[in-house]
């Protein structure tokens, strides 16, 4: 990895920091990137018009008593690389062949989606509890690489 890894983590992080999620610690960024060029951002966050679980004072999936990595479709946020690859089809932004940087392992959806939009490569920090989720991306050619921090300094 090399200091563009390290920009590209540094500004998915950031990216976080706007995630709507009412847990602390599931507030995830995600960054696509191409050419080393920042294509589009996303966050966890509820879609356009839908209360946030902030708003709302409390998390659906910790009210139902629902483990990290199952059952992501109850909870009202859409996932940061979920968002991420919908603004760049909104926007009509090519991203095939791209790097999508994230705070955290992407899950089996997003892993699925993100070999469907040609994503080519993905960085994370922390890990996810979804194994299934990287058999999907080495299936689709998708190389799955974890940022260590004391890369890509410099």
């Amino acid at each position: 990895m090399d200091k563009w890894d390290h920009r590209f983590m540094e500004t998915a992080q950031l990216v976080s920091t706007w995630a709507s999620c009412f847990q602390p610690n599931r507030k995830i960024g995600a960054v696509i990137v191409k050419n080393k060029r920042i294509m589009t951002t996303g966050y966890n966050g509820a879609p356009a018009g839908v209360k946030t679980c902030v708003e709302r004072g409390e998390c659906l999936r910790r009210k139902l008593g629902i483990p990290s990595g199952t059952r992501h479709e109850m909870c009202y946020a859409i996932h940061a690389e979920q968002n991420a690859i919908i603004q760049a089809a909104r926007l009509g932004i090519q991203i095939e062949g791209s790097t999508l940087y994230c705070t955290h392992q992407p899950c089996v959806i997003c892993a699925k989606m993100i070999v469907n939009a040609g994503i080519t490569r993905v960085v994370y920090r922390e890990g996810y509890p979804d194994d299934f989720s990287l058999q999907m991306l080495k299936e689709g050619g998708v190389l799955l690489e974890k940022y260590e921090e004391s890369e890509g300094r410099g």
